[in-house]
């Protein structure tokens, strides 16, 4: 067997350089199509039910009915990584509503594109390494995020032409992590991230009731923080709050929680607190994948 990387493509595994789906896919035309990043830490999935219901929240608004059970999705992903020989993995999911007559209305019947590919990563948990090098430099830009208005935001579609404004953004600068606004100006995400930040010992992140992304992560971050009697408070900020913060950290799938080393130039680096919360979640992620018996 050679050494490529194998992906599961409606059904089938097929070499990396084989894995096609078609020009007339409405994923390729439109961004029509829901996806998950999840990570695979000692083969386990870490939170596989919400990742789920994420899923199926997003083909939920998309009115995408794929007809695929969760158990059938779970067996492709498990084949991937089983075909692949990874144990620690990044893993991402995609459901298309497939091909379709060349017309923007969708069609109420659905043959889905089905894709999951999945590649190494560092183990995580307490024996763990971050993927990422460095805490991130960050910036904010003047792209805005989406109004929920227009496309909601708790919606994870192939369409991330927002996100890429964003990072274009970057270009001759240090930044590897693009910081936007809404359209009033309120603080709302990173272009892949949730944002926390800490001033006097009270963890702060932009509500989702704006246009921000209902990050897993995110969620499991607020509970850890709960269990470790952390204050946690979720509202709506200015930019100027943000840089004043007195510690920050990005999260997301992949990153898990990733410090902030400066925003706009201010330095703002790793505080106690993003320490404590990082460490939870390390003792978490060894807990849930990694103990016997999981």
């Amino acid at each position: 067997m050679s050494d490529q990387r194998l992906y599961h493509v409606d059904g089938d595994l097929v070499p990396a350089d084989e894995a096609t789906v078609s020009v007339d896919d409405r994923g390729f035309r439109y961004g029509d199509a829901a996806f998950e990043t999840l990570r695979a830490y000692g083969g386990t999935i870490l939170e596989w039910e919400r990742h789920v219901e994420r899923l199926e929240a997003t083909c939920e608004t998309l009115a995408l009915e794929h007809g695929l059970a969760a158990a059938d999705l779970r067996k492709r992903i498990d084949e991937t990584l089983a075909a692949n020989n990874l144990a620690d993995a990044y893993v991402r999911l995609s459901i298309t509503r497939g091909v379709q007559p060349g017309k923007l209305t969708p069609q109420p019947a659905v043959d889905p594109t089905v894709v999951v590919y999945a590649n190494p990563l560092p183990r995580g948990g307490l024996e763990g390494e971050s993927i990422w090098d460095d805490p991130a430099t960050v910036r904010t830009v003047e792209t805005r995020r989406i109004p929920d208005e227009a496309i909601p935001s708790s919606a994870k579609t192939h369409n991330y032409l927002n996100g890429i404004l964003a990072r274009t953004e970057l270009r001759g600068t240090d930044a590897d992590e693009a910081l936007l606004c809404d359209l009033e100006g309120t603080v709302a995400e990173g272009a892949t991230s949730n944002l926390f930040f800490v001033r006097d010992g009270t963890v702060h992140t932009p509500s989702t009731d704006g246009p921000v992304l209902p990050g897993i992560t995110r969620e499991t971050i607020l509970e850890l923080a709960a269990d470790a009697d952390v204050p946690v408070r979720d509202g709506q900020y200015d930019l100027e709050a943000v840089r004043a913060a007195d510690e920050a950290f990005l999260t997301n799938r992949t990153w898990e929680l990733r410090p902030i080393a400066t925003l706009d130039g201010r330095d703002l680096g790793r505080g106690p607190i993003t320490e404590t919360l990082s460490q939870r979640y390390d003792e978490y992620v060894e807990r849930m994948c990694y103990y016997s018996g999981h």
